[in-house]
């Protein structure tokens, strides 16, 4: 067994696999940025290690960073979690060559093989695995589009090579489309995943999404642990996900495991990872999918999923430990006979957005309160303590909430009162919106698909839940604001010591750009330390940004024409493109950003007058 394991990532993620290395005797180390100086993770690991700026790329995606902190620390192993570095086949290439260092995770050939979809597809169509009609080599050219749109029709999926969770997917629903639609997958894997290859499926219109937790060890033993109905999702982003499927027979259940265990094993598949599959729903359907539905691979992710809990929760097997066991080349002890599901499990997304706002994410804000609930059949996995501030500059999930349950209806019911019970204030949560599906007949009946929640469900509904059940989100106290709190981290050979100072009626003073402790407060320019020029604004409008994303693409030049409607910036956020748009017609006089930028919301962009 390992003695010490670095986890290469943060929040909730870092510290599951911190609990699962503590339960195992093994020592645990913590990587963080600037922005997440005082962030849970950080708090629970026995060492921790600045890697950078708040920026991604300059801390948890700095491949040489991150190698050496584990040098530092004197890990022998590293755990990547999900998001960041985790099915970077690159990154693990290096870890597994780095002397006494093991990287807990399927080899680095296998996520090169498995990443990648064209060759995935190939190695599930040899294994006898049913997938989509599309192709298996890389397209490039839009005529090759529209020649597959001729033979297999229209709607037609463009998707990016690494792409996932909706990312570098396009959908073209006719010709006309293939042009601008080919370009912006491309773009996005490029900006995503650093390949701008993409391969072409047909679009299934109305699919349930089924997901079948696997496990292999390095001894040939592949297990699967059932599987998770992920449907409800936004914009292609799970939301809530639950196990097993209330939609499925046992026999079309036993087809999928079947399937997914083929094809992780012909692809010499090892350590945990996730095969997912498209199921297509039958409209007005009496009772279960049989055996005869068809169902269709849809991508292998190399790496732990956020929903790993629900799994956990209905088998009893810690998917993490075991990680780290068949890393530290333990063999499976269990058959797949001795797989029992032990009734049902759901889990609550909770990420700090406004539902009723087109589930934006939060901007800022601390925790006046946070109290998760408790009880029977209970679980939150989460990073957060009470008067945290929100680290806005990741993903807005803050914390998980897993319940189970005897039977579905149990787990519904548990649910309801878990929701009920989760108390937090100061910033948005999507709780409203949780407790509002739980009351939805479509979810609670299970005859939603991935649709659903974009095409079906009022936005009105979603208003009133958060009208209803939304927290106070307010932060300000007049009787602190003469009170001036610093916090100081020093951090010594990964060892950190706290010094807190108040000062009474002073005013802020500047902390420097200490990489141990507190980070600096950002300069007051759009971007904030990636963004352009201030603005000084005489005439003409101010364009700026909606939500907290990266430039993919400004698409304007200064003295530019533009009319209403025409698109000035692309910004990613929320793994989405978003396009930033004219609302007036006018000319392009100031230009703040530029390509690869971070900003903030309401941070400047482009000045038409």
């Amino acid at each position: 067994m390992f003695r010490k394991v670095l986890v290469a990532n943060r929040g909730e993620i870092a510290v599951r696999v911190m609990r699962a290395c503590e339960e195992l005797n093994v020592g645990t180390v913590a990587v963080y940025s600037e922005a997440d100086t005082d962030s849970g993770h950080v708090r629970y690991a026995d060492e921790a290690y600045n890697i950078g700026p708040a920026r991604a790329a300059d801390s948890y995606l700095d491949h040489e960073g991150v190698i050496e902190a584990a040098r530092k620390a004197d890990a022998d192993a590293i755990h990547p979690g999900y998001g960041f570095l985790a099915e970077n086949a690159e990154f693990a290439g290096k870890v597994e060559a780095e002397d006494g260092l093991t990287w807990i995770g399927p080899s680095s050939d296998s996520m090169e093989t498995l990443g990648e979809k064209t060759k995935a597809r190939t190695v599930m169509s040899e294994a006898e695995v049913p997938i989509v009609p599309g192709t298996t080599e890389p397209v490039t050219d839009p005529d090759e589009v529209k020649t597959f749109g001729e033979e297999h029709g229209y709607p037609i999926a463009i998707k990016a090579e690494g792409g996932g969770g909706g990312r570098g997917m396009k959908v073209v629903w006719e010709e006309s489309e293939v042009e601008d639609q080919l370009e912006s997958a491309q773009r996005e894997g490029e900006a995503y995943f650093d390949n701008d290859s993409v391969y072409l499926e047909r679009y299934l219109e109305n699919p349930r999404h089924i997901e079948v937790q696997i496990v292999a060890d390095q001894h040939g033993n592949v297990r699967h642990l059932g599987e998770r109905d992920c449907s409800l999702q936004r914009r292609h982003q799970k939301v809530i996900e639950e196990g097993p499927s209330a939609a499925l027979s046992d026999e079309l259940r036993e087809q999928i495991g079947d399937a997914a265990r083929r094809g992780v094993a012909a692809a010499e598949y090892t350590n945990a990872g996730t095969v997912e599959f498209l199921v297509e729903e039958k409209e007005g359907r009496d009772g279960l999918l049989g055996p005869e539905t068809n169902f269709y691979f849809l991508e292998v992710n190399t790496r732990i999923q956020v929903e790993h809990c629900v799994t956990e929760q209905i088998t009893g097997i810690d998917i993490v430990k075991r990680q780290i066991k068949i890393a530290a080349g333990q063999e499976i002890d269990f058959g797949q006979g001795d797989v029992d599901i032990d009734g049902h499990a759901i889990e609550f997304r909770i990420n700090a957005e406004n539902a009723a706002n087109d589930f934006q994410p939060a901007s800022g804000g601390s925790l006046t309160t946070y109290d998760p609930p408790g009880g029977v059949g209970v679980r939150v996995d989460d990073a957060l303590r009470q008067d945290d501030e929100l680290v806005t500059d990741y993903d807005s999930m803050i914390a998980k909430l897993i319940v189970w349950g005897e039977d579905r209806d149990e787990c519904l019911e548990r649910s309801l009162r878990a929701l009920r019970e989760y108390d937090i204030e100061g910033i948005p949560t999507i709780i409203p919106f949780h407790r509002l599906m739980l009351t939805d007949e479509t979810f609670v009946q299970s005859r939603h698909t991935t649709k659903y929640l974009d095409e079906e469900l009022e936005e009105d509904r979603i208003e009133e839940a958060q009208q209803q059940w939304g927290a106070d989100e307010s932060t300000t106290d007049a009787d602190d604001e003469e009170v001036v709190e610093r916090e100081f981290t020093v951090e010594v050979n990964g060892k950190r010591f706290e010094v807190n100072l108040e000062e009474h009626g002073a005013p802020p003073l500047p902390t420097g750009d200490n990489p141990g402790g507190s980070a600096p407060s950002p300069p007051d320019v759009a971007g904030g330390d990636d963004g352009g020029d201030d603005i000084e604004l005489e005439d003409g409008e101010l364009v700026d940004a909606e939500m907290q994303g990266t430039i993919l693409s400004v698409e304007v030049e200064e003295d530019d024409e533009v009319a209403a409607g025409d698109v000035l910036v692309v910004l990613e956020a929320m793994k989405m493109e978003n396009d930033i748009v004219a609302s007036r017609g006018g000319t392009v006089t100031q230009i703040a950003v530029d390509e690869g930028d971070s900003v903030d919301m309401g941070d400047s962009l482009v000045v038409l007058e």
